[in-house]
């Protein structure tokens, strides 16, 4: 009984201290930038390990250096609310919900109409998953967390977020969050970005160039192989027509 008791109390200690250094860190990007984020690092990784090279291009800008188009698209694309929430808009995620829902019913519909030798092709391909994170969560889950889907992680990345909120102004976690976030293979912020894709600065984006860009940010690996996307140009007119809307912080 005293060998778990011991061992209960290690693992809360550990927890705490977990958390405690979390808050150190947050705390500390209320005034020095971050120099990398957990996700660049297992890109960075990914890449030297599968191409044998070492792709990285990130240059930081403050937030005053990007134009203010870039951050009402990635706002009006990403997270609408961002301005009023406190880190985890509810209503995203019942409408995320509903829509996973209704995706798995369809799919399983499908799957019972189809031939023996159908279903086997389309039980490999599962429907769609719609998330409903906000831009803070998408933060916390880059600056520290892996890819991995487990209720611990998803636990850990809703204690980050909460943090963010509370110890960093949303105009900083949108700074952050502009210069950090991947726009293509080894392409991390919106500097790096503008240059790669339209050869300008961030400072210099217009809005349909700024849209372009917001709507990559869901599959910027993708859409960077695809720049002629019949999609990526249609939701980009949609994302721009909505950014007249968006409260900048």
């Amino acid at each position: 009984m005293k060998g778990l008791l011991r061992w209960l109390v290690l693992v809360v200690f550990a927890v705490v201290a977990m958390q405690l250094y979390f808050v150190g860190r947050i705390a500390m990007m209320a005034v020095i930038d971050p120099q990398s984020t957990a996700f660049q690092r297992s890109e960075a990784w990914r890449l030297v390990a599968e191409k044998g090279e070492l792709k990285w291009r990130q240059q930081w800008v403050p937030y005053a250096e990007v134009s203010n188009h870039l951050k009402r698209a990635v706002i009006a694309s990403e997270d609408a609310t961002f301005s009023e929430h406190e880190g985890v808009d509810l209503e995203a995620l019942e409408k995320a919900w509903e829509k996973n829902t209704k995706a798995e019913q369809r799919a399983e519909k499908l799957a019972n109409r189809a031939t023996p030798a159908a279903t086997g092709k389309a039980a490999a391909k599962p429907p769609k998953i719609v998330g409903g994170s906000t831009i803070t969560q998408q933060l916390a889950k880059n600056l520290f967390l892996s890819g991995e889907r487990t209720l611990m992680r998803k636990g850990q990345e809703l204690v980050l977020t909460l943090l963010l909120e509370a110890l960093l102004s949303k105009q900083r976690i949108l700074e952050i969050y502009l210069n950090s976030v991947e726009w293509g293979e080894g392409i991390f912020g919106a500097e790096a970005a503008a240059q790669h894709y339209f050869r300008k600065s961030a400072s210099q984006l217009s809005a349909y160039e700024a849209a372009r860009l917001a709507v990559m940010l869901p599959r910027p690996k993708y859409f960077e192989t695809r720049p002629g996307s019949g999609y990526l140009a249609s939701r980009a007119g949609t994302i721009a027509a909505r950014m007249g809307g968006i409260e900048l912080p």
